[in-house]
């Protein structure tokens, strides 16, 4: 084989093993689990902030995986709640920070104590003056949402270079 030949064929098996990792990373909902462990919300119950309105830590006897991370919960009731409609007790943004993603940034170290639920939806934010932002701040919704792709996309390399390493 030349060295020609050889090269486009390494080159096009590169792009073909790119393709595929990343069509496997953009199919995945990202969830933030912090550095350490797989643990949602650092452990905090999605669901109190819905219904005791606040932030609650969860316990591991009442766990649930889904979107292949661990979410703890204060009791089987929660849990259960949460495994009938996930998306609804969810936050917004996987749990990164709200705030970040409203200015296209990855923020991964959140405060679960630092939240809101604004329009039927849960905020999680880095720190309170953050959250109060969100709430008080009516850009910074419809500014997240409208760079949430691109932060989607910036997992999507992180998750990609991890995997090639």
């Amino acid at each position: 084989m030349s060295t020609d030949r050889k090269k486009r064929y390494l080159g096009l098996a590169t792009l073909a093993i790119c393709a595929s990792l990343a069509q496997t990373a953009a199919g995945e909902d990202f969830v933030n689990t912090g550095y350490f462990g797989n643990v949602a919300i650092k452990g905090y119950d999605p669901v109190a902030y819905f219904v005791d309105g606040k932030a609650v830590e969860g316990n591991a006897q009442y766990s649930h995986r889904w979107l292949g991370a661990i979410w703890y919960f204060a009791s089987a009731e929660h849990r259960d709640l949460f495994v009938k409609e996930p998306s609804r007790y969810a936050p917004q943004y996987g749990g990164y920070c709200a705030d970040g993603v409203s200015f296209g940034t990855v923020t991964t170290n959140v405060d679960p104590r630092a939240w809101r639920i604004i329009d039927g939806k849960l905020y999680i934010s880095y720190d309170p003056g953050a959250a109060e932002g969100m709430e008080t701040n009516k850009s910074k919704v419809p500014e997240s949402q409208k760079h949430w792709a691109d932060v989607q996309q910036t997992l999507i390399s992180e998750k990609i270079q991890k995997q090639w390493k």
